[in-house]
């Protein structure tokens, strides 16, 4: 840890680890948060930021007058689970919930990029997409997903559902691909659309259901792990790892659809597949539809070191759909510091709804 990193962090981060790496064993009671804060010498609201993280990333449960115990299994894949069925009213946010990208930031930024790079928005732009904008992008993952890649290893397109179908093109479609059941109906309409053939795996409500996970014979497995639509699971930390030991396999591969996780109520950046994998297999993929507009139809994936060459020699040769104009706008929004400050104005609004602990409702 660093010595400037804030006490909550360290201590969460101490646990965390303790928890992972099953020094703390799954149901085992924590201490108090009177007992850790004269432990640590810190103060009981310290200890309690500490404790909302681990509960919010799904290490820890609260019982009621009884104190938090350690719900993460080391061996979730092959843990019976929780088999409830997914509550359809916990969705992902809707449009009434988070504020729309404010229009006179948006049109600012057009102006500075219609000033800025005049005639340089006519000029097609390479396969990846932009470099200013990859650029961009690889320096946001950076600081907000703890996900580091360099410019060649992202690809920009027109809409997630595009990018699926260059997922297919590059990893093969004699494969079966595992999708959450339920899920966002393109994924599996733009799988066997290329001629994919998809297991749906059956969600309990944190996740894939392990004896589906289990039993599948699928050798890509396309997951939304912060928040699955429509049914708003949200895998847990003890699932995640699951899926990163399923992964843990040759020739398998994880695609990580990081729908939403912009608006996580955590201060801090939560975990991706993506930065845990020590193995290259996972694809990280995300849309600015949700964050910016339905009108911006463009997505981007970062792709594992090991898969870029593939990538390229496979796909490489596609044109970016994505217009130079909107690729510019989006550098600047992101450069420029816009994109985040709205994100982090909805993601205030959002915890004034949570609860007054600071615990998400739901």
């Amino acid at each position: 840890m660093k010595p400037s990193e804030k006490k909550y962090l360290r201590i969460y981060g101490d646990l965390r680890t303790e928890i992972a790496s099953g020094a703390r064993l799954y149901g085992e009671k924590l201490p108090s948060r009177r007992e850790l804060a004269a432990e640590r010498g810190v103060s009981v609201v310290t200890v309690n930021h500490s404790y909302e993280l681990l509960l919010q990333e799904g290490y820890i449960e609260a019982r009621p007058r009884s104190g938090y115990y350690v719900c993460y299994r080391v061996d979730e894949v092959y843990a019976g689970g929780r088999a409830s069925a997914p509550k359809m009213a916990h969705a992902a946010h809707t449009d009434s919930e988070t504020a729309p990208f404010p229009y006179s930031v948006m049109a600012k930024a057009v102006r500075r990029v219609l000033s800025d790079h005049a005639e340089e928005i006519l000029v097609k732009s390479p396969n990846q997409g932009l470099i200013y904008l990859r650029e961009a992008l690889g320096r946001y993952l950076a600081r907000s997903r703890g996900v580091y890649v360099r410019p060649e290893q992202i690809y920009v397109g027109s809409g997630a559902e595009y990018l699926y179908g260059l997922i297919v093109e590059s990893l093969g479609n004699d494969r079966v691909f595992g999708i959450e059941s339920p899920s966002y109906h393109m994924i599996e309409q733009v799988y066997t659309a290329k001629g994919v053939t998809c297991d749906l795996l059956p969600l309990g409500d944190d996740g894939i259901m392990p004896e589906a996970l289990l039993q599948t014979g699928a050798s890509v497995l396309h997951v939304t792990p912060f928040r699955s639509f429509p049914s708003g699971v949200t895998a847990s930390a003890s699932k995640r790892a699951a899926y990163l030991r399923w992964a843990d396999t040759a020739d398998r591969y994880i695609v990580e659809d990081d729908f939403d996780a912009e608006f996580s109520l955590m201060r801090k950046h939560e975990e991706t597949l993506f930065s845990q994998s020590d193995r290259g297999n996972v694809i990280y993929l995300n849309t600015f539809s949700h964050t910016v507009s339905p009108a911006i139809r463009m997505a981007y994936m970062a792709l594992p070191d090991p898969l870029t060459d593939l990538f390229r020699e496979r796909i490489g040769f596609y044109s970016c759909p994505v217009p130079a104009l909107e690729q510019y706008l989006m550098t600047e929004l992101l450069d420029g510091g816009d994109f985040e400050r709205h994100i982090n104005r909805v993601r205030r609004a959002l915890r004034r709804r949570a609860m007054p602990d600071g615990v998400p409702k739901g």
